[in-house]
């Protein structure tokens, strides 16, 4: 490998642009980027030239750093400890198994918001959190004990995009493994999100926890040298739109276009229009339209956000490495040949909304109550029993300022406050039936609303702070008051959940919620003042002053130079440098949680517990052979998504996994969340289906976790059937339409179905991270052939199917034997996508193929 010096310092950089020739300004710079890494994980550099040859090659790839989450996290963890311990019982070293990069694993999706409305409300959620957590919490303690190279942020430090963004991210850092080697960042995440981190020119994009785990023991993954999407931006945004509005129009643009497995790559001649944060509000939906990443090159306003958030080292160091390597944005780079461009011009973009169940469902936010509104909706009211006011359809429940997209851009929050300010200083009041929290990602935003006065009119209308966490964008909203939920359930109330998140899946924020609304946070804030989407919010007043005059949206809008003057003042670097130098004491309980760095002893617990996985690994790998006679657990249609396949929100007592727990001995008030839990492999197969709002084709006239029993006809619930085809040792397969398991990189929505006994899955499409967690769990991830769907087939549910496999595991037969004794064969394509997922699916998956590596060494 060729090496250069950096002008200006004293580091050293892999020469890939001496491997590639000139042929390198023509690569976009998200393919500069992938080079370079490619070049420093292969033989002589020898996968730069597949990168610049763009013909879709797998690549390797090697982060130089991990980021993770706990809920994500502590699956990866308890495989790498179990691991452990299996190694040690059959003779291996179990100190073999260990982190071989940097990992930081952040706290932030397991907070409820239980407590709201109310100025102790974040110390009282913080409180419970810790008190239905602590096993968790201890367990991640143990990790970190044991694991060197792992960094656990405690509970309240924020949510870990913002975080990322803020504070991890560096754009170009110091190699951990060669001195004086000066690496670009790139950092993968267990989180499907991760990309927010593009925005500061960093590669990173959410992959599983399994595929964290393969990277973990040292492995680099496998890419496949994607197309790239030029999205050129042009003009400049008006003062009445947030980076919101604009990250759901290019949701919406993209979405439809169809940009699975490729990178977006933003540029044009308006691309210096938007902040790193107002980037960072956009790269954060990634996932919401399928794409990689999306890749934001470094130009002044990188190195000034570097700047800005006190990593002044880092800002010197990038720009040096980023000029001298040919990864600096000049102006227009018209030399960069893009496989596709598609056109965004910011002056074009008015507010929107999205809903009612996908990020992507753009909706003007003059027409959002024509296109929210149910069919048949009326105003009809519903008096709340013990109360002084009714409730009603189309009633906000919940109005939520959350999540790292929205929260991690200042001009969004200080809009939100200002929004606030203007409400009470007209006296408007928040009606009684929306719950109202405010969760930012990160203490910096809590301190700047603070320090400039904003804070206090939030408080005013119920937007105390409540989180530092994902909170409601995760599912984690937490109870309504008791007289409204019993109202809604008794009523069948139809009101909606209004977010400034990324997520609004059927059946994520909260069961009682028809519909799930994403809006930027000012619109969060006019919503909750609304309390209805009944009303036309641009043309109707929000209520009324102390003169009984309207109040309009437009009253309220704050202008750009006074958002502009409170974020010049308020967000400044020595905040960020405070916040971040005292952020392992936020919790004092997790400062006090003790732990040892012994064997790790697995007590029986309803979060923890030995994954069934990986006790049942054999030493031998047996070869692949046909799966016969499965039958379908489910047969769905199209934009499944992983919050149907296994969900992270409430457990409600009459659930499956409710009931279990209640088994157990746990009170329903501790029952936690399906995230929570998804370290206890008895909760996770309860979890498979377990959407609220699932639709079952075998099951037409029901929506919920419903099943139908085969041969028998039996209709009953997802688990039981579970338990009834796994007492019969009965394989099971899904059936799918298309973008199967899009949403989150949550590995349970493949080791669930794996524990239910689902061998195969074959649908029309899949989502790139849900595809690659089947394969890591050794579930075989098949697609019809083009044109055929099953709609085509026919296909009822009353069938059972086999599937032979091509010797060299490039595609698959499906024969479909129906009940009248008619067999049709189709053939399928097996979505392997290079040799390393080859030899991973043969293997029986990611876990027994490195075990019986880990154990080969031991030998």
């Amino acid at each position: 490998m060729r090496y250069h010096q950096i002008a200006q310092t004293n580091f050293r950089a892999a020469d890939y642009c001496g491997l590639l020739g000139g042929g390198f300004r023509s690569l976009p710079y998200s393919l500069r980027l992938l080079a370079e890494n490619a070049a420093r994980h292969s033989k002589d550099g020898a996968a730069a030239l597949d990168v610049l040859a763009r013909k879709g090659d797998a690549v390797p790839f090697r982060p130089a750093r991990l980021l993770l989450h706990d809920m994500l996290g502590i699956p990866a963890l308890i495989d790498i400890m179990a691991m452990r311990n299996l190694l040690e019982e059959q003779g291996g070293d179990p100190g073999t198994v260990d982190m071989s990069l940097p990992v930081d694993l952040v706290i932030d999706h397991s907070m409820s918001i239980n407590h709201w409305a109310d100025r102790f409300a974040l110390q009282k959620n913080m409180d419970r959190e810790f008190e239905v957590n602590r096993e968790r919490f201890a367990f991640l303690k143990a990790c970190e004990t044991r694991f060197p190279r792992l960094r656990v942020i405690p509970p309240g430090g924020g949510i870990c995009h913002q975080v990322n963004l803020e504070y991890l991210g560096q754009t170009v850092l110091p190699s951990q493994d060669e001195a004086d080697l000066l690496v670009p960042d790139a950092s993968l995440g267990t989180d499907s999100h991760t990309p927010m981190i593009n925005a500061l020119g960093v590669m990173g994009w959410g992959i599983g926890g399994l595929e964290a785990e393969a990277i973990l023991f040292g492995e680099t993954t496998p890419v496949n040298v994607p197309r790239v999407i030029g999205l050129e931006v042009s003009g400049a945004p008006s003062g009445d739109i947030t980076a919101t509005d604009i990250a759901l129009v290019v949701a919406e643009k993209l979405r439809a276009i169809g940009v699975v497995d490729t990178f977006v790559e933003l540029f044009g001649s308006g691309y210096r229009a938007l902040s790193v944060a107002d980037r960072a509000t956009i790269a954060n939906m990634a996932p919401e339209y399928g794409s990689t990443m999306v890749f934001c090159p470094v130009d002044e306003r990188t190195i000034g956000y570097l700047n800005d958030t006190g990593r002044n080292e880092s800002a010197a160091r990038s720009e040096a490495y980023c000029r001298a390597q040919n990864l600096w944005l000049e102006g227009v780079d018209s030399a960069v040949d893009y496989d596709e461009v598609v056109e965004l011009d910011l002056s074009k973009i008015g507010r929107s909304v999205s809903g009612p169940s996908r990020p992507e469902q753009r909706i003007d936010l003059s027409d959002a109550t024509e296109r929210l509104k149910l069919k048949d909706e009326t105003e009809r009211r519903v008096q709340v029993e013990g109360q002084a006011h009714d409730i009603g359809d189309g009633d906000v429940i919940i109005a939520a300022i959350t999540s790292c997209t929205n929260t991690a851009n200042p001009r969004n929050m200080v809009t939100a406050g200002l929004m606030a300010r203007n409400a009470v200083a007209k006296g408007l009041q928040v009606p009684p039936h929306v719950k109202t929290s405010l969760a930012p990602g990160s203490r910096v935003v809590a301190k700047y609303l603070q320090e400039s006065g904003l804070q206090s009119p939030l408080d005013s209308l119920g937007f105390e702070v409540a989180a530092f966490s994902c909170s409601t964008c995760n599912g984690m909203s937490g109870p309504l008051h008791p007289a409204h939920e019993a109202t809604i359930k008794a009523h069948d109330v139809q009101g909606i959940a209004v977010l400034s998140g990324n997520r609004n899946f059927a059946g994520r924020i909260h069961p009682l919620a028809s519909r799930n609304m994403i809006a930027s946070p000012p619109l969060v804030v006019a919503y909750a003042l609304m309390g209805t989407i009944l009303k036309d919010i641009t043309s109707e007043p929000l209520g009324s002053d102390q003169n009984g005059d309207p109040v309009m949206l437009t009253d309220l809008w704050p202008s750009v130079d006074e958002v502009t003057k409170i974020v010049e003042t308020f967000v400044t670097p020595d905040e960020f440098n405070k916040n971040y130098a005292a952020i392992n004491d936020v919790n004092a309980e997790w400062n006090a949680l003790e732990t040892d760095a012994g064997t790790y002893d697995w007590v029986p617990s309803t979060y923890v517990s030995f994954p069934p996985f990986v006790r049942e690994i054999e030493r031998e790998a047996s070869p692949v052979g046909p799966i016969t006679g499965l039958r379908p657990l489910v047969i769905l249609g199209d934009s499944v998504t992983t919050d149907h396949i296994s969900p992270s929100g409430i457990i409600t007592p009459e659930s499956e996994a409710g009931q279990f727990l209640q088994e157990k001995g746990v009170a329903p008030r501790d029952f936690n969340s399906f995230g929570t839990r998804r370290g206890s492999s008895d909760v996770v197969v309860r979890s498979t289906f377990a959407n609220y709002r699932l639709r079952n084709e075998m099951t037409p006239d029901k929506e919920g976790s419903w099943a139908r029993i085969e041969p028998e006809a039996e209709v009953t619930s997802v688990f039981k059937a579970i338990q009834t085809y796994l007492k019969r040792d009965q394989k099971l397969v899904v059936i799918g339409g298309r973008e199967y398991g899009c949403g989150s990189s949550r590995d349970t929505a493949a080791k669930a179905p794996w524990l239910a006994g689902v061998r195969a899955v074959i649908v029309e499409s899949f989502e790139r991270i849900h595809r690659s967690n089947l394969v890591n769990m050794g579930i075989a991830p098949l697609c019809f052939p083009e044109g055929v769907t099953r709609k085509t087939l026919g296909l009822d549910g009353s069938e059972t199917y086999d599937i032979a496999f091509n010797e060299d595991l490039t595609g698959a037969t499906l024969s479909i034997n129906r009940k009248d004794g008619i067999v049709e064969t189709t053939p399928l394509d097996l979505r392997l996508y290079n040799d390393g997922e080859r030899a991973t699916f043969a293997a029986g998956g990611l876990l027994p193929r490195a075990f019986r590596t880990f154990l080969a060494g031991a030998a």
